[in-house]
């Protein structure tokens, strides 16, 4: 996909692709719901084929393929030596309401959208290491609207291609040092993944980072499950990273009063005050970071044709489990959900500090 095109669109439809995790529900009503839930029943054959991530075609990025994470904003060279692994899992970006999973294989704007958000997202980790980033049979936007035996049935699904392609990473990455991430329906997915198939292993201790962003984790009855603790600093590594972004004043409500209602993975109460917030400007749980720490926003140029990355253009706060912006950023322009909601933007905002962030818990992971 051409910068052009790329960058054109990234600030503008960013809200529409991404933020129906979980936020829409509250605030579109019956008559969202009613357009955007898959017609019928769950069946997992309407999703077509499972993929082999032996081959290279069920993966949009990883090593020998130029894929969309080996893009960089100008002014920003990717890096010639990657001596970690990277695992990326992207948000939604299936928005039809023919099934209930995304086909593997969609050459429409399913596959744009995601490329999008390989390249916007996965990009900041391509610093330091080979990303991989697998196609799956990703849940429909609309199996976020509502809680149904369809919906769990579809999230299940996804994840199980999810974990097929995690098997393969990890068999093809060797002994070298890991980065997961995610975003929004990625996050959920890398959650269930540092659970069932890290927490309690060897595997454990060749983690530098999870960058579960875009998804709420209570630090008292999630976080233990996920075998990693809390990045309480910058120079931590086998640490979990979590934000979900607000502008000042936040009203969480509409994302977090139906997640209280969950129990977590322990079986306790779920709160917002018991919500994990890592500040990705400085790395450190619940911590805070003015706007010339920040050292950079990804931001389109004039032209549109290319990136830079604004340095110091806004600050954030950790507060109550959610990260609260100082100022005003200019990349988001009106495309905020209500309640001041960025999550559209939770990787773009901090691009460069992400960036500096895996920097430094490389270094940190191999002393």
């Amino acid at each position: 996909m051409c910068a052009r095109r790329f960058l054109t669109i990234i600030f503008v439809l960013t809200l529409i692709f991404v933020a129906g995790a979980f936020a829409i529900y509250q605030w579109g009503g019956r008559v969202l719901i009613n357009q955007s839930v898959p017609k019928g029943h769950f069946e997992a054959a309407k999703a077509g084929g499972g993929p082999d991530y032996a081959k290279d075609d069920a993966w949009l990025s990883r090593p020998g393929l130029n894929g969309p994470a080996e893009w960089t904003p100008a002014g920003v060279e990717s890096g010639n030596a990657k001596p970690a692994a990277v695992f990326y899992i992207h948000p939604t970006t299936y928005l039809d309401t023919d099934r209930w999973n995304a086909p593997l294989v969609d050459g429409g704007e399913t596959a744009f959208r995601t490329n999008l958000f390989v390249q916007s997202q996965a990009s900041a980790f391509n610093g330091v290491g080979e990303i991989w980033a697998p196609r799956y049979r990703q849940a429909a936007f609309g199996a976020f609207l509502l809680k149904s035996e369809d919906a769990e049935k579809a999230l299940d699904f996804a994840y199980r291609d999810v974990a097929a392609a995690f098997d393969e990473f990890v068999k093809e990455s060797g002994d070298r040092p890991i980065i997961l991430a995610g975003h929004s329906q990625g996050a959920l997915h890398l959650e269930r993944l540092l659970k069932e198939k890290v927490a309690g292993t060897p595997l454990a201790k060749r983690v530098v980072a999870a960058y579960v962003v875009g998804w709420p984790i209570s630090k008292k009855s999630d976080l233990p499950a996920l075998g990693l603790p809390a990045c309480r600093a910058g120079d931590q590594s086998g640490c979990v990273l979590s934000w979900m972004t607000f502008g000042d004043p936040p009203n969480p409500d509409f994302i977090l009063r139906d997640w209280e209602k969950t129990k977590g993975f322990d079986g306790g109460e779920r709160l917002q005050d018991d919500v994990l917030c890592v500040n990705p400007i400085s790395g450190s749980t619940d911590g805070a970071a003015a706007a010339a720490d920040n050292p950079g926003t990804l931001i389109p140029t004039t032209d549109l044709r290319s990136a830079t990355l604004q340095v110091g253009a806004v600050g954030a706060h950790c507060d109550k489990g959610l990260l609260i912006l100082d100022g005003v950023p200019t990349a988001a322009g009106g495309f905020v959900l209500p309640g001041n909601n960025y999550h559209a933007y939770d990787y773009a905002l901090f691009w460069g500090a992400i960036r500096r962030d895996v920097e430094r818990r490389l270094t940190a992971w191999h002393r």
